[in-house]
């Protein structure tokens, strides 16, 4: 999953030494990555907020 992530070019991978003293991979987002977590949020809430417009039509 994160190798697509990496090549969608929504983040970037970088070697570096971890706090342990071991190489490590370390993933950080890009600013494409960025602005695609934000769109995927803002559809998330439109979604999360219709589920729950429907559950308390069917509490009511």
């Amino acid at each position: 999953a994160l190798h697509k992530l990496e090549q969608e070019g929504w983040i970037k991978a970088q070697w570096k030494t971890s706090e342990l003293g071991r190489r490590a991979k370390f993933y950080s987002l890009t600013r494409l990555g960025r602005r695609h977590l934000a769109k995927e949020a803002a559809n998330w809430e439109r979604l999360a907020g219709a589920i729950s417009a429907v559950v308390r039509l069917t509490e009511a």
